[in-house]
């Protein structure tokens, strides 16, 4: 269980500390030292990392050809990686990476609520956090690969056209080769930052 006063010192503003509990409990892990790695839609196994040189030297054996999700936010560590020697022990910091992660994941939900047309409705809200919530694993979302996709905070906010959804079996099912992501950690964090858009997740309820 992640601290209150953690996510209220280190989260994005961008989401409400509410918010933050429910991504890090559905998506993230309690170890700021998990590394978590995919081959495909097969989980490979590693041996558990006891610091942070450890995990970094995971991150390092993976990348490029695996899936690797790191830290309490299960941060995609290939987002904006060209090598595995750029990698930084801030993936394995638990403000750091709560920081990143939240920032990201921010992003994220503004690309789904634009596809859903930014909707108000509470009755909507859940299902749009579902959806980031699985785009957020996956790296996809309605086939755009979500951590290289256009912040839409920094759009005009414009009416979306509705597009056709993809089944649920070919969303939950792909993962993205995350060492081809394009905008750097530090770029998506400033990004959301430089937003300035608040998301307001009311409509949720309790933990699900």
């Amino acid at each position: 269980m992640v601290e209150a006063a953690l996510i209220q010192q280190c989260a994005d503003p961008a989401l409400k500390p509410a918010i933050v509990e429910q991504f890090i409990e559905r998506a993230g892990a309690p170890d700021p030292l998990a590394v978590t790695v995919r081959s495909g839609n097969r989980v490979v196994l590693v041996p558990k990392a006891t610091n942070s040189e450890e995990a970094l030297a995971l991150i390092r054996d993976n990348l490029g050809r695996n899936t690797v999700r790191v830290g309490i936010t299960q941060y995609p560590a290939g987002v904006g990686i060209l090598e595995a020697g750029a990698l930084k022990p801030d993936l394995v910091d638990s403000c750091a990476n709560i920081r990143m992660g939240t920032a990201l994941f921010a992003k994220v939900f503004r690309v789904v609520a634009k596809w859903y047309g930014n909707p108000t409705d509470k009755d909507v809200l859940p299902q749009v956090f579902d959806d980031a919530i699985i785009a957020w694993q996956t790296g996809y979302f309605e086939g755009a690969a979500v951590f290289r996709a256009k912040d839409p905070g920094e759009e005009k906010r414009t009416e979306p056209e509705p597009a056709r959804r993809a089944s649920a079996d070919t969303q939950a099912g792909v993962f993205e080769n995350e060492a081809d992501s394009a905008a750097p950690a530090e770029a998506a964090a400033a990004d959301a930052n430089k937003a300035g858009i608040r998301i307001d997740l009311s409509g949720i309820g309790g933990k699900p």
